[in-house]
């Protein structure tokens, strides 16, 4: 069973819709048992990196998620929740996050041309690193595939961890990965057959 965690944050029903249509029972809880409970955890996110850091603080579920991926449980955060695994974020201030990735989240204002609209809302290409293996998280998908994003901040400073990228004039971390811990910015749940694929390849790892 996966666990989507909820702490006030995060498009949780369509994440469960997901999983349900691949054959796979999740259930959408911030108890703490419950989520021990679980083989996978899968930590989303929508908003400002500050509040909903605060909101995972506040409740304990921040202790929860790092304890539960010590234990080698694999943990997969989307957009938002993905940023949260970082060490902090610069968005509107400097938030700490979960440390699990080393890296920092910045602003795509400062990378990416002024021709080109932020957020980044829209359909992107999946480009893999050449020299190392590709994720798990990618066996069934194919170069140049394409997902949904929707954000103004990205993971940077995190290149050994980065396990794939997107082309929006300038190259953005799309995914990354430590051990057990794996993070998309992209939404896998709103990227069609790719998420899906992309969703079921975690249920197996």
């Amino acid at each position: 069973m996966i666990a989507i965690i909820d702490y006030g944050v995060g498009n949780l029903f369509s994440l469960k819709s997901s999983f349900a249509y691949i054959g796979e029972e999740a259930i959408v809880t911030g108890d703490e048992k419950r989520i021990g409970e679980c083989a996978r955890i899968v930590l989303p996110g929508v908003g400002a990196f500050g509040d909903a850091a605060s909101k995972l603080r506040s409740v304990g579920l921040d202790q929860v998620v790092c304890r539960e991926a010590a234990k080698g449980k694999p943990l997969l955060g989307i957009c938002l929740g993905m940023q949260l695994l970082f060490d902090k974020s610069l968005e509107y201030g400097e938030y700490a996050g979960l440390g699990l990735i080393p890296g920092k989240v910045v602003s795509m204002r400062n990378v990416v041309p002024q021709a080109y609209k932020i957020p980044q809302i829209g359909w992107n290409a999946l480009h893999f690193p050449k020299d190392r293996p590709r994720s798990p998280l990618y066996k069934d998908i194919r170069e140049g595939d394409h997902v949904y994003f929707v954000h103004s901040y990205y993971a940077a400073e995190c290149s050994p961890w980065v396990s794939a990228w997107t082309e929006y004039g300038a190259q953005i971390t799309a995914s990354a990965e430590n051990g057990n811990v794996f993070g998309t910015q992209f939404h896998p749940e709103k990227s069609g057959t790719i998420g899906l694929k992309i969703l079921k390849a975690f249920c197996e790892i």
